[in-house]
């Protein structure tokens, strides 16, 4: 145990300092050294679109993130199939890909040594085979477990941006049937989803964007609609695409949408409620009906058997 203790302390010693130096000596010279000046991007509201622009300790984690995706053999190759999910996710920073890879490194190896360190700790005569099967199952899960919480939280996105559409929907209508073209109702109705429904005000933020930069209509909103794999957003984007195809009333079309979304997720919520019925039937037989049945049935089946004692005797 003594020998655990001072390899943990070591360990934790060298990272501190490890992530000591960089934050307050590396990364200031990286930044005070003679380059260009870059002018800043076009920044969406309330999204930050470069890592380096989180605080200093979340930008100084992430930059290690980063590196330790780039050394890794096969980053590149990893980045690029989670470049799609992190963009669903709502990270569209450049070097999100290689981080989200970093962190899998740092997970497995955390988990690895975790593995090791409780196979020696508990059992003190662990051979070094069980320690490698320890460190090996402990790596899995740390490199499958990000993957895991990336999908969760690309789907409670998505569900944030469905939630949000029939609302979006209200004020493209208000602001087409003000008189302003299609352009300027988006850019309208990203800043009055600013404060409810921020992930959907920086989609249409993004779109907007897009359209500015001499991007065609139609390329913009099927970006749009395939950037959340979404069937309701990509229902809405069709919708526009349509409706600027066949040169159709734009405002009545997102009237009857509205109307068609709010009465889907009404259904949905209702057929929802009617599965609660089904669902609690498994914890009321196997967990409440026992507990009943004791509750009620066991003085009764107490009292009976000293009564047959006392028959007996």
């Amino acid at each position: 145990m003594s020998m655990d203790l001072m390899i943990g302390l070591f360990l934790f010693v060298l990272a501190a300092v490890t992530a000591a130096g960089y934050v307050f000596v590396l990364r200031p010279s990286r930044n005070q050294a003679g380059t260009v000046p870059v002018p800043t991007p076009i920044a969406l509201d309330q999204l930050t679109v470069n890592y380096r622009e989180l605080p200093g300790a979340q930008a100084a984690v992430a930059d290690i993130f980063r590196l330790l995706g780039e050394a890794m053999p096969g980053g590149e190759e990893q980045a690029n199939a989670a470049r799609h999910k992190l963009i669903i996710a709502g990270y569209r920073w450049p070097a999100a890909a290689l981080i989200f890879v970093g962190i899998k490194c740092a997970t497995a190896l955390m988990l690895a040594a975790a593995g090791v360190w409780a196979t020696v700790t508990f059992r003190p005569s662990a051979e070094f085979f069980q320690m490698l099967v320890a460190a090996v199952c402990g790596a899995g899960i740390g490199f499958m477990l990000p993957s895991r919480v990336l999908d969760r939280l690309a789907i409670q996105r998505v569900a944030r941006l469905r939630r949000g559409l029939p609302a979006a929907l209200d004020l493209m209508v208000l602001a087409i049937e003000a008189g302003q073209a299609l352009d300027a109702a988006i850019l309208e109705t990203s800043r009055g989803l600013r404060g409810t429904h921020p992930d959907l005000a920086t989609e249409f933020t993004q779109l907007q964007l897009e359209l500015r930069a001499n991007t065609t209509r139609v390329e913009a909103l099927r970006n749009f609609a395939e950037r959340s794999k979404d069937m309701e957003l990509r229902k809405f984007a069709n919708l526009l695409i349509d409706t600027d195809r066949f040169g159709t009333s734009l405002g009545p079309a997102l009237k009857t949408h509205a109307r068609y979304l709010r009465i889907r997720f009404r259904q949905i919520a209702q057929e929802r409620a009617r599965k609660v019925g089904v669902k609690l039937i498994f914890p009321v037989f196997f967990l409440i009906f026992p507990s009943v049945i004791l509750v009620t049935l066991g003085p009764a089946v107490i009292l009976i058997f000293a009564q047959m004692q006392h028959m007996l005797e």
